[in-house]
């Protein structure tokens, strides 16, 4: 998905609809200038099997590679701890690959955003796509849930899914219309969560199918994007509020202002050290302590490249992927 429809989504505001419970919010201030870690820890590779490849989502696989979606290819990608890049080929070059994540059976399993199905892919190559009931769903993030089955957004079709490793679907509608769920991840308290782009809210959703909804607090939504769990709870990117928040599973909110007067916060994801990353669509990837200090990674030309998503790799190491810049890059995490 590119960014320019990424953004467009953030303008779209739904009516005002089911309430759920209301969110208690605290805003740390910005404290001492964030560190900014020397550039010669960052490694780019490009992706050379297509020119318009346009990575999207990434994750470490059970082969000790890093497995991608290449959205604007119809593909999804291998790139080696080399740099060395394979791919393997989707139904078509315009299913729109957005988020990938390992599965409980040590395949990787992906969403297809335009074509409107989940997709699954093992480290020795047979593909397989699931359709989804209904035309025009969207689906978008994705993430292995505790019941051993993969859960994901679907962002037009405002509703979350679940899909067993056998293919099987099921869905449940997100109650606030037009709420663009976009992002989802397992929880610490057995549940899913995943938050709401166009509906400035974060959802949580148990095996069983109960769903809730938590507006987030005025000058905290700021389109909640990415989400992961991590230190004291759920921590999600805010674009809008140039921020990160942590939600505690009380419901408590705790809003991190990210340095940089062009912060875009997109992707999060936890890393090898234990804590929150981020990607920064201003150039940068950022590291940031349960107590809000941030430490920025300066992607080489970031005016000219989007870090969009990242996860944690193999050796000490978190990579992200450059939709524009159509490269993955790798950050040595430092010992601090």
């Amino acid at each position: 998905m590119s960014v320019n429809t990424r953004r467009g989504r953030r303008g779209r505001r739904p009516a005002a609809g089911w309430a759920g419970a209301l969110l208690s919010v605290t805003a740390l201030t910005a404290g001492a200038a964030p560190a900014r870690a020397g550039a010669d820890t960052v490694t780019e590779y490009p992706v050379t099997t297509a020119a318009g490849a346009e990575p999207v989502g990434i994750t470490a696989g059970p082969d000790g590679a890093l497995w991608f979606a290449e959205h604007g290819a119809g593909r999804i990608g291998r790139m080696a701890a080399d740099g060395t890049v394979t791919d393997v080929p989707t139904s078509g070059p315009d299913t729109g690959p957005s988020e990938i994540v390992q599965g409980p059976d040590r395949a990787l399993w992906f969403t297809e955003t335009t074509a409107g199905r989940i997709g699954r892919v093992t480290p020795t190559g047979p593909l397989t796509e699931f359709p989804l009931p209904a035309a025009g769903s969207g689906p978008e993030g994705i993430a292995p849930g505790p019941d051993g089955a993969l859960w994901f957004t679907e962002a037009t079709g405002n509703r979350i899914g679940r899909v067993t490793t056998g293919g099987r679907i099921t869905e449940y509608p997100v109650p606030t219309p037009d709420a663009s769920p976009h992002s989802i991840a397992a929880g610490g308290d057995g549940a899913l969560w995943f938050t709401e782009l166009s509906g400035g809210k974060v959802g949580r959703i148990t095996p069983a199918g109960r769903l809730t909804e938590y507006p987030l607090p005025d000058g905290a939504s700021g389109f909640p994007g990415g989400i992961v769990a991590g230190p004291g709870g759920m921590w999600l990117t805010a674009s809008g509020g140039r921020a990160v928040l942590r939600v505690d599973y009380t419901g408590h909110v705790t809003r991190f202002p990210l340095p940089g007067a062009d912060s875009l916060p997109g992707g999060i994801a936890r890393g090898p050290d234990g804590r929150i990353w981020y990607a920064d669509q201003a150039g940068r990837v950022g590291r940031i302590t349960a107590t809000g200090a941030v430490t920025t990674f300066p992607v080489p030309d970031g005016g000219e490249k989007v870090p969009l998503r990242l996860a944690a790799g193999p050796g000490g190491t978190v990579w992200f992927t450059e939709l524009l810049g159509n490269a993955v890059g790798r950050i040595r995490v430092p010992a601090r």
